[in-house]
């Protein structure tokens, strides 16, 4: 049974799915019909005995006519003000919305291009890392900092550069709105990416983006379009030998093998995957371009594949495989144990899922505590036990379910 509120209703993604659907005054099947899934899916997802994927949920938002963070109750703002984390969107909403505005006022002028290179390279060791917060605090003057430079940057090199230094800041700023539930903002930042990274003259970034923005496809039409995207990218980056070109390209490679499992091509999604494999044996692990491919990325991708697919006992007998190295990324490493703590709790296995939530928290307590997914994992859990321990009770406050 779905968790009960202290009024004895049903809470949780299905239950606002459902009183949301009762708002619209659309049975059932309209609905289904609308969000391009199936009238016996979408019935388990409101009673609480299917995990909805992400992609799932945003194409019931968008038949809803609400925002995703309507339907996750995202963001979350009250766990966003213990953490002092809301006053920061504002001031890296308005960097972003001053992308290309000359500076007003007596400002000074650009650091040095390897004092940015500097800073910029933090911007990715905090991203790698899930520290959202201060990767917020610090992206609003490095946003505003490159603007100026690529505007006062001669034509050529030096500008090439400033462009593909604002790219990253752009990446930057995408990757703490879509992990705190800002979508909209998350879209403005990619597009503040894709244009820089169209002058950087480094077709890598152009792939990055468009992994990025295949990333924020949705379910059904725009999920088809999210590999569109991924198949031109493969098309337009060609495999020049060098290994960081090869990772971009693996990156999109995964990310192809999310897409086809959500949308329930199995054996193409498992095309893929070996092709990664085998790319993932040649190179290694590898860093570049915050891919972080190699065999350990490519095998936690086959668990979330698994997963999304409802292939839970796959998806932990893959998982038993997937052995991050010292130093991994952890951010990563995080996302591995969300999602194997998923399949874990829907097989059955309450007390592994929440030892997986637990070291996910310890690895990235940000990225952990603001993942959708760990919330209906969570409530999962709930549902499973009438008398909950006191370490779930106390994991389902941290989480805010």
């Amino acid at each position: 049974m779905m968790a009960q509120a202290t009024d004895g209703r049903p809470k949780g993604v299905g239950a606002r799915i459902h009183e949301l659907r009762a708002l619209r005054n659309y049975s059932l099947r309209e609905l289904a019909q609308r969000a391009h899934v199936s009238k016996s899916m979408l019935s388990d997802v409101e009673r609480g005995q299917r995990q909805p994927s992400e992609q799932v949920i945003a194409a019931v938002a968008k038949a809803l006519k609400v925002s995703v963070p309507v339907i996750h109750g995202q963001p979350f703002i009250e766990q966003l003000r213990k953490d002092q984390l809301d006053q920061l969107i504002a001031p890296l909403s308005n960097a972003l919305d001053d992308w290309d505005i000359p500076p007003a006022g007596d400002v000074p002028p650009p650091r040095p291009l390897r004092e940015i290179e500097a800073t910029i390279t933090r911007v990715y060791r905090l991203r790698s890392q899930g520290r959202f917060g201060d990767l917020a605090r610090i992206l609003p003057g490095t946003l505003a900092e490159l603007s100026y430079a690529v505007l006062d940057a001669r034509p050529g090199t030096e500008r090439e550069r400033f462009c593909w230094l604002q790219s990253e800041a752009a990446l930057g700023g995408f990757s703490v709105a879509y992990k705190l539930g800002y979508l909209d903002l998350a879209r403005l930042a990619l597009a503040r990416m894709a244009a820089a990274a169209a002058q950087s003259g480094d077709p890598r970034q152009v792939a990055v983006e468009r992994l990025k923005r295949a990333q924020l496809s949705a379910n059904g039409p725009a999920i088809e379009m999210g590999l569109r995207l991924v198949n031109r990218a493969l098309e337009d980056l060609d495999d020049d030998g060098t290994a960081s070109t090869r990772a971009v390209r693996g990156g999109l490679m995964l990310k192809g093998v999310q897409l086809y499992a959500l949308v329930g091509r199995g054996d193409d999604s498992d095309t893929w995957l070996e092709e990664a494999h085998g790319l993932a044996r040649d190179l290694g692990e590898t860093d570049h371009y915050g891919m972080v491919f190699g065999p350990t990325n490519v095998g936690q991708h086959g668990v979330a594949a698994a997963g999304d697919r409802d292939e839970h006992g796959l998806a932990l007998e893959r998982a038993a495989d997937v052995h991050p190295p010292q130093g991994y990324s952890p951010l990563r490493a995080g996302q591995f144990l969300v999602d194997k703590a998923r399949s874990e709790a829907l097989m059955a296995r309450p007390d592994d899922a929440l030892v997986s939530l637990q070291e996910a928290r310890k690895v990235t307590p940000q990225q952990t505590r603001y993942h959708p997914t760990t919330r209906e994992t969570v409530g999962t859990l709930l549902r499973a036990r009438p008398r909950p321990s006191q370490e779930l009770r106390e994991y389902a406050l941290w989480s805010g379910v």
